[in-house]
C-alpha cells in the first residue's frame, strides 16, 4: 500500500503542472524527485501531517481562482492521483506525562488545484511517532462536518449496512500511518483539520526524547508571496511530582513560560517565510543517582467503565544501581520458516549479530533456529567469549536458510531444558517469529506450568513480533506470563531498531522480582501487568491498577539487585492534581486485557475492553473506527414573513444539524494473526495479503503450460529440426502450436475464473 501511495503522489506532483499560477515566474509548480534522488531513497510518504486532492479526471486540475483555459485532458486517473494541497496555517500542541505524550495538531488547508466549478476528495494522512496511536480526528469544510468515533462491532452489526458502510479510503498506510477519505470537497475551499493522537518517549541513559513527524515538504507553502503564514508550538511536560527536569536539546527556538517542580512549558509562535523542515524534537534529563518514583492516585471518571479507584506507580532508574546489571544466560529462539525469506531474516541476523556482540564474556548463549524442526548451535549453553562468537556467527550464516513451516512449542521446550538455576543471573528466552500456530494457547499453558513447577529457573521470554501475520497477542501473553516484554516490529524495515532496543532492554536489567508489599488491605485489587517487569537502565516502569479501599500513605516496594541482595523502597502516594491517570495507562491497559481475554476466551471482559476503547477514543480488536458526517444548514426567515410574524419567528439566521451519516474505516485493527498466511510461507508486511491479480494469473497459466512444453524438448534439437523443415511442414507445426496456444488459453480462463463458468 505505501509503494502505491507514493507513485500516487508521484502523479499528483506532474499533474501540479497544469495549476495557473500567474504571471509570476518565481512561483513554480513542484517538480518530481529525480531518478538519482529516489535511488538515495527519496520518499514521497507523508513527514508531517498532510493532505491530498484524490484526482481521478485530470481535467478538474486548474487554478480556482485564476483558471488557465488549458485544453481538455481525456482519460482517468487509475489508480488516482495525489495532489498535495497547500497549507495555510498550523498550530502543535503536546502534553507530556511520564512516557506518553499526548499530540495535536491544528491547521487549515487549501483546495488550490481544484477548478471552482469542480469537487474531489481529499485525503489525511498523519504520520505518527514512536508506537502512535490514532485518537481522533475532525474536519470542518463549508456546510459540513466530520469526526472520527469509535463503536463496539456488536453496535456496529445491529446499525446495519445502511446506516454504516465500509470505505477504503481510510485507516493505516503504515504501522505508523494513518490515512482519511473525506468526500467531496469543492476547489477553493479552505478544509480546517484538527488530529490526535499518542506516542511514546523515547528514554536512554537518563535522557527522555521526545520526536514528532513535522517536516513539511516545500510544495505545501501557499504561493502567493505576501500571505501570512503562521507556525505555533506550545509544550507541556509533566514528569511527576518533585522530579528534577534538566532541558537538553530542541528543534526549534521555544520560549520558555512555565517552570515548576516536575513540570516545563514552552511557546513558540512567529510568522514564518516556509513551513517547518525539520521534526520537532525535544528532550530533557530526570536522570538521578538513586532508583526513585512515587504513586498517583485518581478517582473513576463519571462515565468510567470500571468504577473502582486508579492508582499509577512509576519507577525511574538510578545511575547508582543501574551500573550493576544481572549476568545474562541468553536462549536466542528464531524463526527460519519459510515466510522469513529475504529482508526480514536478514535483518534477523544482522540484529542478531549486534546482540550476540554485545554480550559480556561472563555471559552464556545459545541459539535454535527453528521451522517444523529445531537446529540448535550447541546442546548447551556457551559462553560468549570471542571465539564462539566467531563460531556462532560462522554458523548462523550457513544455518540461517528460509524454507518449512512453523512450530513454536518445540524450540521453547528445548530452550527451557537448556537454562540452569543459577541464582545470580536471570535467564532469558529471546523469541522471534513471524508466523501463528494453532496450539498457542496450548503454548501458554506449558510455559505457565514450567514456570510454575520450575521456582528456582525464573526465565524471562521476551517476544519479538514481525509483521501483521503473528498473533502479537499471543507474544504478550507469553510475555506477561513471565516478567518479559513484548515488542512489534509492524513494519520489516523497523526489524533491526526493533530488535537491538528490545535486547538492549533485555540486557539491561538491574533490579528483579519486583513487588508491592503493602497492599493487602485494599479490596479488589487488579494491577496491570499482573506480574511486574524488571526494571533496566533503558526503561522506566510504570504499573498501573484499580482498587477499592484506602491506598497506603507509602507503597513498600522490594526487588532483588544483581548480588542478590534486597532493594527496598518507599514511594510517596500522592494525588494526581493535574496527570490525567486514566488516559494516560489506558491503551497499555487495554493491550494488557486483550492478550487476557484472547487467551480466556472471555465475552464479558472483551465488552470491558470495547467500552474502555469508545470511552478513551483508542484503538482495539473488539471496536471500529467509525466517520461520522454532519450537515450543517443554515436556514434564514423571509423578510416578508418575518415582519408579519416577528413575535413568533426569530430574526437570526438558525442552524438545523441533519442525522449523521456513517463509514467504517478498513485497515484499523491489528488481529489475532493470520493462520493461512503462515501456513502458505506469506512474507510478512503491512495490511492483508492480497490476492494475484488477473495478469499475474494469467502469466502463470502461460508460464505453467510453456514451462511443461519447454521440459520436453532440447534447444539445440529444435534448432537442428527447425532447420531441415520445409515450408509445408513450417505450416502444419504452425498451426499445431497455434492450437496448443488457445488450448493454454483456455486453461488460464478457468484459473482466472475460478472454473466456475463464471
Amino acid at each position: 500500500m505505501a509503494e502505491d501511495f507514493e507513485a500516487a503522489v508521484e502523479d499528483g506532483l506532474r499533474l501540479s503542472k497544469r495549476i495557473y499560477f500567474g504571471k509570476d515566474r518565481a512561483v513554480a509548480p513542484p517538480k518530481p524527485a529525480t531518478p538519482m534522488e529516489r535511488a538515495a531513497g527519496y520518499s514521497y510518504l507523508p513527514n508531517s501531517p498532510m493532505l491530498y486532492a484524490v484526482i481521478i479526471d485530470p481535467a478538474i486540475v486548474d487554478n480556482p481562482d485564476m483558471p488557465s483555459y488549458q485544453p481538455h485532458v481525456h482519460g482517468r486517473c487509475d489508480p488516482p492521483a495525489l495532489i498535495p494541497l497547500q497549507m495555510n496555517k498550523v498550530s502543535l500542541e503536546v502534553d507530556c506525562y511520564l512516557d506518553t505524550a499526548f499530540v495535536t495538531v491544528t491547521g487549515t488547508w487549501r483546495v488550490h488545484c481544484v477548478m471552482g466549478s469542480r469537487s474531489c476528495d481529499c485525503r489525511i494522512a498523519v504520520p505518527m511517532g514512536e508506537q502512535g496511536s490514532i485518537l481522533g480526528v475532525e474536519v470542518e469544510v463549508p456546510r459540513k462536518s466530520y469526526r472520527t468515533e469509535f463503536i463496539a462491532l456488536d453496535m456496529n452489526n445491529e446499525k446495519g449496512m445502511e446506516n454504516v458502510a465500509k470505505v477504503e479510503g481510510g485507516g493505516f498506510l503504515k504501522a505508523d500511518i494513518f490515512t482519511l477519505t473525506v468526500p467531496q470537497v469543492d476547489g477553493g475551499t479552505n478544509i480546517s483539520v484538527k488530529l490526535r493522537w499518542s506516542q511514546k518517549l523515547l528514554y536512554h541513559d537518563g535522557q527522555v526524547t521526545l520526536n514528532i513527524p513535522f517536516n513539511f515538504p516545500e510544495y505545501v507553502t501557499p504561493a502567493a508571496k505576501k500571505f501570512a503564514k503562521r507556525e505555533k508550538i506550545e509544550l507541556h511536560v509533566n514528569a511527576g511530582p518533585e522530579t528534577e527536569i534538566l532541558c537538553k536539546t530542541t528543534s526549534h527556538p521555544l520560549k520558555e513560560r512555565v517552570r515548576q517542580a516536575g513540570k516545563l512549558g514552552f511557546l513558540y509562535d512567529s510568522e514564518v517565510l516556509s513551513w517547518s523542515s525539520s521534526d520537532f524534537m525535544f528532550s530533557y534529563t530526570v536522570s538521578s543517582s538513586h532508583t526513585f518514583g512515587s504513586v498517583l492516585l485518581s478517582p473513576p471518571l463519571l462515565q468510567d467503565v470500571d468504577h473502582r479507584d486508579m492508582f499509577c506507580c512509576y519507577l525511574f532508574p538510578g545511575k547508582k544501581q543501574s551500573g550493576k546489571v544481572f549476568r545474562k544466560e541468553v536462549v536466542f529462539v528464531v524463526d527460519i520458516s519459510g515466510s522469513m525469506r529475504g529482508k526480514p531474516l536478514e535483518d534477523t541476523k544482522m540484529a542478531l549479530f549486534s546482540a550476540l556482540a554485545k554480550l559480556d564474556p561472563k555471559d552464556f548463549f545459545n541459539v535454535i533456529a527453528f521451522n517444523g524442526e529445531t537446529y540448535p548451535f550447541s546442546s548447551t549453553l556457551e559462553p560468549a567469549t570471542t571465539e564462539v562468537i566467531e563460531n556462532v556467527t560462522e554458523w548462523i550464516n550457513t544455518n540461517f536458510v528460509a524454507g518449512g513451516d512453523t512450530n513454536i512449542l518445540l524450540p521453547l521446550n528445548q530452550a527451557l531444558k537448556m537454562l540452569s538455576d543459577s541464582s545470580n543471573s536471570i535467564p532469558i528466552i529471546f523469541l522471534v517469529t513471524d508466523g501463528a500456530v494453532e496450539d498457542e494457547r496450548n503454548i501458554c499453558d506449558v510455559m505457565r506450568t514450567e514456570l510454575t513447577n520450575h521456582k528456582n529457573i525464573r526465565p524471562r521470554i521476551y517476544t519479538m513480533g514481525i509483521g501483521m501475520f503473528c498473533n502479537h497477542y499471543f507474544l504478550r501473553m507469553l510475555a506477561m506470563i513471565s516478567r518479559g516484554h513484548h515488542e512489534a516490529a509492524i513494519d520489516v524495515d523497523s526489524i533491526e531498531d526493533r530488535m537491538e532496543g528490545l535486547f538492549a532492554r533485555a540486557s539491561s536489567i538491574f533490579l528483579a522480582d519486583i513487588a508491592f508489599q503493602n497492599l493487602d488491605k485494599l479490596d479488589d485489587l487488579e494491577v496491570f501487568p499482573s506480574q511486574i517487569p524488571d526494571l533496566s537502565s533503558e526503561s522506566p516502569l510504570i504499573v498501573s491498577g484499580r482498587y477499592r479501599g484506602t491506598f497506603p500513605d507509602t507503597l513498600k516496594v522490594n526487588g532483588s539487585l544483581a548480588d542478590m541482595s534486597s532493594f527496598p523502597l518507599e514511594l510517596k502516594v500522592e494525588e494526581a492534581k493535574d496527570t490525567p491517570i486514566g488516559k494516560m495507562v489506558a491503551k497499555r491497559q487495554i493491550e494488557l486485557l486483550t492478550a487476557q481475554a484472547w487467551y480466556s476466551e472471555n465475552q464479558e471482559l472483551e465488552n470491558k475492553i470495547a467500552k474502555m476503547s469508545v470511552q478513551n477514543a483508542i484503538v482495539s480488536e473488539y471496536t471500529d473506527m467509525v466517520l461520522t458526517e454532519t450537515l450543517n444548514t443554515k436556514a434564514k426567515a423571509d423578510s416578508t414573513t418575518t415582519q408579519k410574524a416577528s413575535s413568533k419567528v426569530d430574526h437570526h439566521q438558525k442552524e438545523e444539524s441533519k442525522p449523521q451519516k456513517m463509514v467504517t474505516l478498513q485497515n484499523i485493527r491489528l488481529g489475532f494473526g493470520n493462520l493461512n498466511a503462515t501456513a502458505e510461507n506469506i512474507s510478512p508486511g503491512f495490511g492483508d495479503p492480497k490476492p494475484p491479480d488477473g495478469a499475474e494469473v494469467f502469466v502463470r497459466g502461460v508460464s505453467n503450460c510453456c514451462g511443461k512444453l519447454c521440459n520436453h524438448c532440447c534447444c539445440m534439437c529444435c534448432i537442428d529440426v527447425c532447420s531441415k523443415m520445409n515450408d509445408q511442414c513450417v505450416i502444419v507445426f504452425t498451426q499445431f502450436f497455434g492450437a496448443l496456444a488457445c488450448l493454454g488459453c483456455f486453461s488460464c480462463c478457468e484459473a482466472c475464473c475460478g472454473g466456475g463458468g463464471e
